[in-house]
């Protein structure tokens, strides 16, 4: 591969580190021009959020989930389990590992360029709380492919 065609790799490109437990997998290239599909994991970055910085600390760091619900895909939430297409797909914690109140996420159709994401980890903050909601387009660094 010659020198440009590596810089242009880097400039669509990165390598990513997952630190926590809520993916099986530990590192990810990263696309950055991939358009992310149902059952890809992307990288976000979260939102501000008071609850965020008590667990994670003041400094952001990009959350990696798996896209579950699409643009136009029709999210309700039945008690606190979370419903795409008539299918369960995430049940809600009432309170973080802390002890914390969590609110319930978003519910309603997916809009262009949102996504329902989660993990099956049981303490993964995702779609399914308040204080990540909707993943849109413009928090989104890209679509990960696990590496190791």
């Amino acid at each position: 591969m010659g020198l440009g065609a590596l810089a242009n790799w880097r400039d669509d490109h990165a390598l990513l580190i997952n630190a926590t437990t809520s993916l099986p997998n530990w590192a990810f290239v990263l696309d950055r021009r991939k358009s992310p599909e149902r059952g890809d994991i992307i990288f976000f970055m979260p939102p501000e959020s008071a609850l965020l910085v008590r667990h994670f600390g003041r400094d952001r760091h990009p959350f990696g989930k798996i896209v579950i619900g699409a643009p136009g895909d029709r999210i309700t939430a039945v008690d606190r389990t979370f419903v795409i297409g008539g299918r369960p797909v995430a049940t809600a914690k009432a309170a973080s590992r802390r002890g914390e109140p969590l609110a319930l996420g978003p519910t309603g159709v997916l809009p262009p360029g949102c996504f329902f994401v989660g993990t099956p980890h049981p303490d993964s903050f995702d779609s399914r709380y308040a204080a990540i909601g909707w993943v849109c387009r413009h928090q989104i660094l890209g679509v990960g492919r696990a590496i190791l």
